[in-house]
């Protein structure tokens, strides 16, 4: 058995991962501020004897004895992590130093949850590891884009200059139940919107593309990636290579709800990247993980999260 922790537990991806760590017989420690981690999403494990939640920013010095690391925490959506942009750059950044900081001291390893916001806009199409980006370094979103592209650094400065055995890896688009149903990502903008029978916003003119990930597969690549051989620290590209017009997206979860919905179409706001997909070879090759869940499987999934969680919120 193993004492984990996970920063960043209580939110969308943090308590999916809380609960398979504890599946496979470990202690798990949750850190979380609850900024947009949510007590709901980890209320089913708060019996468990071998789970603690911790009510914490990594930006702040943390002193706690564990074994393995995953680093969660920061808000991911455009609209949390726009909110306080300094405090979103602390995050990653001093999150990180404090982060690696702990894993220097105790001598294990550690695991960074990175971004595909890393390619920016990007110039080549599909995006291997190896592609270097296209970053607004001045623009609204490099907040995050940037912070996590100096979290990486950071990571690797520490591998190089400290023996620290590190693990990155590149989050594309992922979506499924616990996600915030107001969070403003595409997915969960477009499932409430048709739920509650409102007009589906489209910014731009809806060509724009992405690649849809179910997060029990992401988070699959995620475990995999801690456990995979030492030497290999990635970063590796996790997310779905089937790619999706914003159109297509939005009539697949109007034909899944029934909505009568109508596509509203609004500006494109700025830096908004025009596609994104990853090249997962490597994770492939290393892991022996690729995404095994559809859309339209998945999108039944967390429809069926949000029609409960929106009635719950009317009660």
């Amino acid at each position: 058995m193993k004492r984990i922790l996970v920063t960043g537990g209580a939110g969308f991806l943090g308590s999916h991962l809380c609960d398979v760590l504890l599946n496979e017989g470990n202690e798990v420690l949750c850190l979380d501020n609850l900024f947009t981690g949510r007590r709901k999403n980890i209320h089913h494990l708060l019996e468990n004897k071998n789970f603690e939640f911790l009510r914490h920013d990594v930006t702040m010095p943390l002193y706690v004895e564990v074994d393995e690391i995953y680093n969660l925490a920061c808000p991911a959506s455009p609209i949390h992590y726009q909110f306080d942009p300094v405090q979103t750059t602390k995050t990653s950044v001093i999150g990180a130093i404090n982060m690696l900081g702990l894993a220097k001291r105790l001598k294990v390893k550690i695991l960074q949850a990175s971004t595909s916001e890393v390619y920016g806009d990007p110039e080549i199409h599909p995006q291997p590891e190896s592609y270097k980006g296209s970053v607004s370094v001045t623009g609204p979103r490099a907040c995050y884009d940037e912070g996590k592209r100096c979290a990486e650094t950071l990571f690797f400065d520490y591998h190089r200059q400290n023996k620290l055995k590190i693990k990155v890896m590149r989050i594309f688009n992922t979506y499924g139940p616990r996600m915030n149903p107001y969070d403003g990502r595409v997915v969960s903008n477009f499932i409430v919107q048709a739920l509650k029978g409102e007009d589906i916003t489209i910014f731009g003119d809806g060509t724009q593309t992405r690649s849809f990930c179910y997060v029990d597969d992401l988070i699959s690549g995620m475990y995999k990636l801690m456990n995979s051989r030492d030497g290999f620290t990635g970063p590796v590209n996790i997310g779905n290579p089937v790619e999706f017009t914003m159109l297509e997206l939005a009539e697949n979860v109007l034909d899944l709800t029934g909505s009568k919905s109508k596509l509203k179409f609004l500006p494109l706001p700025q830096d908004d990247p025009m596609q994104r997909k990853p090249v997962i070879d490597l994770a492939k090759k290393e892991l022996d993980w690729e995404p095994k869940v559809q859309l339209r499987e998945g999108l039944e999934k967390t429809i069926g999260y949000f029609d409960k969680e929106l009635a719950s919120l009317v009660e």
